[in-house]
């Protein structure tokens, strides 16, 4: 089983803006940016970013988002689907109603063109219909070698939904809730790799989120003695989006890790040489996507873990 992978898909976007129905709750969010043309200047952040990381030897397979639905958050695929070793892929309850436009069987056709096989395809999103939600890696952080998945409960991650997903994927549930501090209270963060990351032998987490010291002391004790060093991160570097980072290998097997330029520059000289006992780092500047999308590398990033043909 393996942890990291040397090839993501990204979504171009088409559309892109600031997504009122997300911000509800998405409190990363900001409308004040002052740029004439959203878009364009998230396909030019784009285009760069997937530069960056095919220089560095990491397959991306591009697709564009469509012109017929109006989603501006399409740019963030890794909330609606995942992929796994087996050939399964996950299909994901989606918070936002315009985000439920993002899910496209022609991207799964695009990926059986690139050669991977697609065998099952567990789909969680009648949840919907409900009221339920559980947007993929955002939500789901999948130690995928020791088949744990850690959730921080919130609006776009239930409870029952996760369990139901380690009941069919074979996962330990790690379930707490975290928080960040909007306007003095206490409200959960949206997504759990906003605050968390998790590479081959380390884990990047804002503990001082975890309010619950019960709660906090668990997600240590799986992480510890799963044998990943923990370097943490404070409350003030998740509003920079340094923990939505993603670690991936190369076609020549060496290991990068990929955070935006904003998250890079959060952190301390200490928390750098941590991270680059493990692995190169990757950044990319994104700030318009970050600003308007509340979101970060990690989200546009989409692992590839299918068997090929």
């Amino acid at each position: 089983m393996k942890q990291i992978t040397d090839t993501v898909f990204m979504i171009r976007p088409i559309k892109f803006r600031l997504n009122e129905q997300t911000a509800v709750n998405n409190y990363y969010q900001d409308a004040g940016i002052k740029i004439l043309d959203h878009n364009a200047k998230a396909q030019e952040e784009f285009d760069t970013f997937v530069s960056r990381l095919q220089d560095k030897g990491i397959k991306v397979i591009v697709i564009s988002d469509d012109e017929k639905n109006d989603t501006p958050d399409s740019i963030f695929p890794n909330n609606w689907i995942s992929t796994h070793q087996n050939g399964d892929i996950a299909l994901y309850p989606m918070f936002a109603e315009n985000r439920r436009l993002e899910r496209r069987p022609d991207v799964l056709d695009t990926l059986e063109k690139e050669g991977f096989t697609i065998l099952n395809i567990i789909d969680y999103t009648s949840a919907e219909d409900e009221g339920f939600f559980l947007e993929g890696t955002g939500s789901l952080l999948l130690d995928r070698v020791n088949k744990k998945a850690y959730c921080s409960i919130s609006p776009r991650a239930d409870e029952e939904l996760m369990i139901e997903f380690c009941e069919d994927f074979e996962y330990t549930p790690v379930i707490f809730t975290a928080y960040q501090t909007v306007e003095e209270k206490r409200l959960p963060i949206y997504h759990t790799n906003v605050m968390m990351a998790l590479g081959e032998n380390y884990a990047v987490i804002c503990l001082d989120c975890i309010d619950d010291k019960t709660e906090r002391k668990n997600v240590l004790k799986h992480l510890k003695e799963d044998g990943k060093e923990v370097i943490a991160i404070t409350e003030a570097q998740v509003n920079s989006f340094a923990g939505n980072m993603m670690q991936v290998h190369n076609t020549a097997g060496e290991r990068l890790l990929v955070m935006s330029d904003q998250a890079y520059q959060s952190l301390t000289t200490d928390q750098i040489n941590k991270l680059e006992k493990y692995n190169e780092i990757v950044h990319p500047s994104i700030e318009t996507i970050e600003t308007l999308g509340g979101g970060s590398v990690r989200c546009m990033m989409a692992e590839v873990f299918l068997p090929r043909d």
